[in-house]
């Protein structure tokens, strides 16, 4: 019988945020002599330096982990079209796929990244899912992470595939070629390479 790995996933401790507050606390006073009050209250006053301060933890903590997680607010009523256009990102699409695009339920997602490593094939990704207790992010699910940030597939690109009515495979991929941040939506040819991390959610 497969054992089955649904995502168990520990939130960061209480602990681990008060060792976060005092280190970060005991760096400052190591430093207050070397930044000036005026200019620091003006920066403590931007709104978005918590969450850049929160980004570098999570750079370092999704660094080391073969799983990321993202929670995502999704707009399913948006077209296939529109919900590609959201993300900004230059189009390389065939249009009859973008279509088949299914649109999937809920307006908030939990979505658990993970990386194989090694060339896999379409059927050999949809059975480590169904092993892990797991389905596909659908692409609307995709889209959202990526137009929430579109750093995140600088470092992490990512994809998710269906069938259409046919029974053929079909995929969305986020990425970043040279200068260039890129979405494709195609039948699926051959297989995924080894750098690709894979949206998964709860059943």
């Amino acid at each position: 019988m497969t054992k089955r790995m649904t995502p168990s996933v520990a939130k960061m401790s209480e602990g681990q945020i008060d060792k976060a507050v005092a280190t970060y606390r005991a760096m400052l006073c190591k430093h207050r002599s070397e930044l000036c009050s005026d200019a620091a209250q003006q920066v403590l006053g931007q709104p978005d330096y918590v969450a850049e301060q929160v980004g570098v933890l999570r750079k370092r903590v999704e660094a080391v982990s073969n799983m990321i997680i993202r929670h995502v607010k999704v707009n399913r009523n948006l077209t296939p079209e529109e919900a590609l256009n959201a993300t900004g990102r230059r189009q390389y699409v065939t249009d009859s796929v973008v279509k088949t695009m299914p649109r999937g339920k809920g307006k908030k997602a939990t979505i658990y990244f993970f990386k194989e490593g090694r060339n896999i094939c379409d059927s050999e990704l949809e059975n480590r899912c169904k092993q892990h207790g797991l389905k596909p992010a659908d692409p609307y699910e995709l889209a959202a992470v990526n137009e929430a940030d579109p750093v995140f597939a600088d470092e992490h690109p990512n994809g998710t595939h269906w069938k259409d009515e046919n029974g053929k495979w079909c995929y969305t991929a986020f990425y970043r070629w040279d200068d260039e941040r890129g979405v494709d939506v195609y039948r699926s040819d051959g297989d995924w390479g080894d750098y690709w991390w894979f949206p998964r959610v709860r059943k």
